[in-house]
Order: C-alpha cells, then structure tokens, then sequence
C-alpha cells in the first residue's frame, strides 16, 4: 500500500448500549457512501463470522442509507472526499431536542419555586 493510493478511515455509529467501530482502507478518491459501503461490507463478515446463539452485531440496525453522516461532528454530504485518518460518523436521530428539555426543566423548576408551601 502506497500512501498515495490509499487511506484508512473509520467509520461509527453509536446506541444507548453500544458504538460500533469499523476501520476501512479505501481509495484516495473515496467518498463518504464509498466508505459506509466498504464499513457495511466490514460489519456484515463480523456478524456473519460470530458463533451461534450470540447477539450479532447490530450492523442490520445501523441506519447506512438514511442517517445524517458527519467527519469529527461536523455534517457532511455523502458525496464528499474523506482524509486520510478521518472518522466518519452516521448519527442517529435523538429522542427530543436537548433545548427542549432544558427550557422545560427550567420552566418547572421555576413553577416549584412559586408554589406557597
């Protein structure tokens, strides 16, 4: 492998439970679907190669076609060109909006404090 002709990326996807990691060696020219696709393929052989009676690895959950992909939290399109060593994230989507909860948690906080006792 030439450093030129190649770079290594990582790919992650994260649940509640679990973040998954898949490193992938890919062309220079690769785009971002081009690594999910070589990352979907990597987790595919884990889970077909793990013993009977074992929880496979969630790559059948993973959302790679549909979830909103990003490069070290920053979002960005499939079509663009990952570096050498980047990490590739596929995000899923969140419960509620953190915004949400904190306003509503301050909202309630402030009706206790107005409560007469």
């Amino acid at each position: 492998m030439t450093e030129t002709s190649r770079k290594r990326c990582v790919v992650a996807y994260a649940t509640r439970e679990r973040q998954y990691i898949w490193v992938v060696d890919l062309p220079v020219q690769a785009s971002i679907a081009d690594a999910l696709e070589a990352a979907r393929r990597v987790a595919d052989r884990e889970a077909a190669s793990q013993r009977a009676g074992e929880r496979a690895t969630a790559a059948v959950d993973v959302p790679w076609d549909t979830a909103p992909v990003g490069i070290f939290g920053e979002l960005r399109d499939r079509t663009d060109l990952p570096a050498d060593g980047d990490r590739i994230e596929l995000y899923r989507p969140l419960r509620s909006d953190p915004r949400v909860r904190r306003r509503e948690r301050v909202q309630n906080t402030r009706r206790a404090k107005r409560l007469p006792e």
